[in-house]
């Protein structure tokens, strides 16, 4: 039998490639052999100017990861997973060994629904508060992973970090590389991957904080002033805690989408060191942070591109 027409291989990895990644750059390789997926990562597709040491990259293939988990969870099988496997081959991240039949619990079931509908809503949100509950079941679901998800607002620290991400923005404003990296991956409406000048959301004529602009559109939209804001953090730093924090991301972010959320992230001080270093210190933790996103009711959008899942599968013996 082919492997991709294996009914549970073909959801999970038709679920992985919907996971989010920097520019919409989809990182990721995937290695069949009979009950084994690798999650493998294309270094190719790491984007040199924002994210050169693969960092985002790593975030984006433990995304990707856990939706296969899911996926094969609710095709009613269970799964192994064993991180960094190899030591000789840093860029497979990780194996995912197919076991016997699983029975499928709720949570399973709703998050592997939302893998589909969740997509980074880069528009102005509602003024809708988040309510308490929301928030807590978003916590708790990067905690599941192992990770701490920071609301800015409950610790007072949305306007210093709110400074910190326009300083940053400002900053890859003027990188002449930053920008044509940008452009080069803001895509025509037909393409596979990157993001199409309509996913990327109107120029940001107000608001609290900069959401990233990707299309080339003149058009200007105020952004809401009082967003909340998420970075979330792990205990540990380098590729197996980034493959970690990425699940934990996705985690959180399909918890969200179950819920009616949306999401989009701030990606500039994470893109920058420096920057980086100043947001761990505001944080007063010894933990890393590792991605910083809003939280919202957001208007309904679109969801970006994917490539086919055949086109990213390779077979191994």
């Amino acid at each position: 039998m082919i492997l991709t027409e294996v009914p549970v291989v073909t959801a999970a990895l038709e679920a992985a490639v919907r996971a989010p990644s920097p520019h919409n750059t989809q990182p990721w390789l995937f290695e069949l052999a009979p009950g084994v997926i690798d999650v493998v990562l294309d270094e190719s597709r790491v984007l040199k100017v924002c994210d050169p040491e693969g960092r985002e990259a790593r975030l984006s293939c433990g995304a990707a990861l856990l939706n296969l988990e899911l996926a094969i969870a609710a095709a009613g099988q269970s799964c192994d997973v064993e991180l960094l496997p190899a030591r000789d081959r840093p860029e497979l991240l990780a194996r995912v060994e197919i076991g016997p039949r699983h029975r499928t619990t709720a949570a399973e079931r709703r998050l592997a629904a939302a893998i589909g509908a969740r997509y980074s809503n880069r528009r102005p949100f509602a003024a809708t508060p988040v309510p308490a509950g929301a928030r807590y079941a978003v916590r708790q679901a990067a905690r599941e992973e192992g990770a701490k998800l920071v609301l800015l607002d409950e610790v007072g620290l949305s306007g210093a970090v709110a400074g910190l991400i326009r300083r940053a923005d400002h900053l890859q404003t003027l990188d002449e590389a930053f920008q044509a990296e940008l452009r080069a991956w803001t895509k025509e409406r037909d393409s596979r991957d990157g993001v199409p000048a309509y996913a990327g959301g109107p120029r940001p004529s107000g608001g609290l904080l900069p959401v990233r602009h990707h299309g080339e559109s003149d058009e200007a939209r105020e952004f809401e002033r009082d967003p909340v804001v998420a970075v979330l953090t792990s205990p540990t730093d380098g590729p197996l805690a980034q493959v970690r924090a990425g699940r934990a991301m996705q985690r959180a972010l399909l918890t969200a989408t179950s819920l009616g959320l949306s999401a989009s992230f701030y990606s500039q001080p994470m893109e920058i060191p420096s920057a980086r270093t100043v947001l761990r210190s505001l944080l007063s933790e010894s933990d890393h942070p590792q991605v910083v996103f809003r939280l919202g009711y957001g208007f309904p959008g679109t969801t970006t591109p994917r490539r086919p899942a055949a086109s990213v599968t390779r077979f191994v013996r």
